[in-house]
């Protein structure tokens, strides 16, 4: 009992409503930002209750909500895109407890508020990222065929047009390319009217995609979007989140009892990735300066700047060696210099892939490309605008060594960088990029009359339940109390201790188990009087009375059991709530019930040698 009240301490303590700022890459939390902070806040007569300068983030606490809102939007005008500013909730947890691992237990969106996201999945970018990898199967298939051509080119209907060098080759080509290109449509056999459509004129070649299967892409973006979105909270660790699609083209992510927004809208959100590509030979700043850049080639920067402060351009091949959805495993590991770096485990088809290149290839240079799309803020006459850079960046050109296929190590990272990469990739690529469309929080308003009649409501049960249990029962009426009291106890500190969300349907099942325990005492009273009224001396009654009403208890406890865990395997979202609790009081009961209350009974009466009568 002394173990659960120190898990349960926690709860006493309210959260301050605060704004977190996260810094971007490149930016530093430092006194001039404190400068600019304090200059926004005193714009807006906001007095904060303290600000806290955190290793990569900075932590404004406020006194109520409507300082939060009015700080966050101040903050955000003047940060702007260097600075990443969420809402947040501050624990005021002592560090004795914290370190203890004691923390307070999670409350959902309908008791204590919490983020609500909208998301809108860019579908043109998962077709195009289709059709693009068309395109690159259509030059790789006709190199390896030895069939000559002279573009690959896409049209505004997402067509491809292949123009051949020789007319003589287009059936040849037409075959060919059928054979591979079909193979790629994950789904087309089982779409009615999928599959692609070769028609051949003169040297060209166009291939058509139809609109089963563009919307099949665009449909198949969203559903792969849900599931790698359920994966980075589990990452996150949220308790019961709500992630649904909304229309055809949104997804809406609610966050109850989030106690770290910044970091939950940068995972959710990101759609960083790697990309191994290949380098192009030749001279990447002249080809920029003379426009003359290898059709097989595309123009990168490096993430480190020349000796001149400016950009070092890099030539890197169009064809993806491997990318981040084909990724089964990453982990945060180091390099050989004890520099932060990332181990990447490739699936069989792309690590088989990687390993035919480095097998033809060793010796040659090979480069990373790291993309991250930036979400930005402005303010247009007083107005929000939102909008998104795509930011691509080439890490330094390694040569390659030896031969290496599903496993390698990505290095060239920051610390921070390296640990948010691997997460993402364990969770699973994007198939399309999402932009943040809507984020508020939930007010907690509602949620805290539900909580302050909640508690009135407990309070003025556990008097009235006292003040009988103790006219009809006597000393063991007090016992009852105490041991209603512990039950309450228990069950907040077992949530509090495994991260358990308490809903509004919690409190139901918390009621409902608090119901049993006045049962289960009830019943134990009441034996311990029958074995009196049978001339049973004191003691013994207390004994029998304990044994015998046991195993009633835990028959009719058992089948609320049960059913709380029928309710948790097959229901969703206030149902598990509510079953979660259920259980938890049900289990917590039995145990103050039998054992608890018994320990004070013989406690209080135990030592009495001549014990003639009980106060019952």
């Amino acid at each position: 009992m002394l173990v659960s009240t120190l898990y349960a301490l926690p709860n006493i303590y309210p959260q301050d409503p605060s704004v977190q700022i996260t810094a971007n890459r490149g930016f530093a939390i430092d006194d001039a930002l404190r400068g600019r902070v304090d200059a926004a806040l005193k714009s807006v007569d906001v007095t904060p209750k303290g600000v806290e300068a955190e290793t990569g983030s900075m932590l404004v606490r406020l006194s109520d909500l409507e300082d939060q809102t009015k700080a966050n939007d101040a903050l955000r005008q003047a940060l702007g895109e260097d600075y990443l500013v969420a809402l947040n909730l501050a624990s005021t947890v002592p560090d004795w407890l914290s370190r203890l691992g004691a923390r307070s237990m999670v409350l959902g969106l309908d008791l204590q508020g919490g983020v609500h996201f909208a998301l809108q999945v860019d579908q043109k970018a998962a077709l195009d990222k289709r059709v693009d990898g068309y395109m690159e199967d259509t030059r790789v298939t006709l190199r390896d065929k030895r069939i000559r051509y002279t573009s690959v080119e896409r049209r505004p209907n997402n067509s491809i047009v292949v123009t051949l060098a020789d007319d003589q080759d287009v059936q040849a080509a037409q075959t060919t390319l059928s054979q591979s290109l079909s193979a790629r449509g994950s789904n087309a056999s089982a779409i009615p009217g999928a599959g692609l459509s070769f028609q051949s004129l003169g040297n060209q070649i166009t291939i058509g995609l139809p609109q089963a299967e563009l919307d099949q892409i665009a449909s198949e973006a969203i559903e792969q979007n849900l599931t790698t979105l359920r994966n980075r909270v589990n990452e996150i660790g949220v308790s019961e989140p709500i992630i649904q699609r909304q229309g055809n083209d949104r997804v809406v992510v609610q966050l109850p009892g989030v106690q770290d927004t910044a970091e939950a809208k940068r995972l959710i959100g990101a759609t960083a990735t790697l990309e191994f590509r290949a380098v192009v030979e030749g001279n990447a700043a002249d080809a920029v300066a003379s426009g003359r850049i290898p059709p097989e080639a595309k123009v990168y920067y490096l993430r480190d700047t020349g000796l001149d402060g400016k950009p070092v351009p890099v030539l890197l091949n169009k064809r993806v060696l491997a990318s981040g959805d084909e990724m089964v495993n990453a982990r945060v590991g180091v390099d050989q210099n004890g520099l932060p770096a990332v181990d990447v485990t490739l699936n069989n088809v792309a690590g088989q892939r990687m390993f035919d290149y480095t097998s033809a290839n060793v010796g040659k240079l090979m480069s990373v490309v790291y993309i991250e799309r930036i979400p930005q803020v402005t303010m247009v006459d007083g107005k929000e605008v939102r909008t998104v850079r795509v930011r691509e960046e080439a890490l330094s050109p390694t040569r390659i060594a030896g031969v290496f296929g599903k496993n390698f190590q990505t290095t060239g990272l920051e610390k921070t960088e390296a640990d948010n990469l691997a997460r993402l990739l364990r969770a699973g690529s994007l198939a399309a990029p999402m932009d943040f469309i809507e984020e508020r929080v939930v007010g907690p308003s509602l949620g805290k009359e539900n909580v302050a009649r909640g508690t009135q409501a407990v309070l003025y049960a556990f008097l009235f339940t006292l003040v009988f249990f103790a006219v009809y029962y006597r000393m063991f009426g007090v016992i009852t109390g105490i041991a209603l009291m512990l039950n309450l106890v228990v069950v907040v500190a077992v949530m509090s201790l495994f991260g358990a969300t308490m809903t509004l349907p919690g409190f139901a099942g918390l009621a409902l188990s608090i119901g049993l325990s006045v049962d289960a005492n009830v019943l134990i009273n009441e034996r311990i009087r029958e074995e009196l009224r049978a001339g049973v001396p004191p003691k013994a009654a207390i004994a029998g009375g304990y044994e015998k009403a046991s195993g009633t208890i835990f028959d009719a406890n058992l089948t609320g059991i049960l059913a709380g865990v029928a309710l948790y395997a097959f229901g969703t979202g206030p149902l598990k709530g509510f079953a979660v609790t259920m259980v938890i009081g049900i289990i917590a009961s039995m145990f103050t019930a039998i054992t608890v209350s018994r320990a004070l009974a013989v406690l209080i009466y135990g030592r009495r040698n001549k014990l003639k009568s009980l106060a019952i």
